[in-house]
């Protein structure tokens, strides 16, 4: 990834309704990574039901324009209706990061 770049952290925590929850994750998944400014996302859900993503993108601007998008907020709205009792999104520059990686 580059020096600075944004990252988007969505916390959630899941209802018990399925209602198609596993399809429109992928979809949106396979929609964000053809939208310019994507770098790559994380994710993780607790059996608990508490999930966190993280995305991340090249600017703010990228992460506006995949915000608006038609398909996307549809897809937020029946989060909001159906697949979620609570979220949070935050939006955080990345100043710098470190790695590691275990030698086999």
């Amino acid at each position: 990834m580059s020096e600075h770049y944004y990252a988007v952290i969505f916390t959630s925590l899941r209802t018990d309704a399925d209602q198609d929850y596993a399809e429109a994750a992928e979809r949106m998944l396979a929609l964000a990574r053809e939208q310019p400014g994507f770098l790559g996302v994380e994710s993780a859900r607790g059996e608990d039901g508490l999930g966190i993503t993280v995305s991340y993108w090249s600017s703010e601007a990228a992460i506006q324009s995949w915000k608006r998008h038609p398909e996307h907020r549809a897809i937020q709205e029946r989060g909001r209706v159906t697949w979620y009792t609570h979220f949070h999104t935050r939006v955080c520059k990345v100043e710098r990061e470190y790695a590691f990686q275990r030698q086999a």
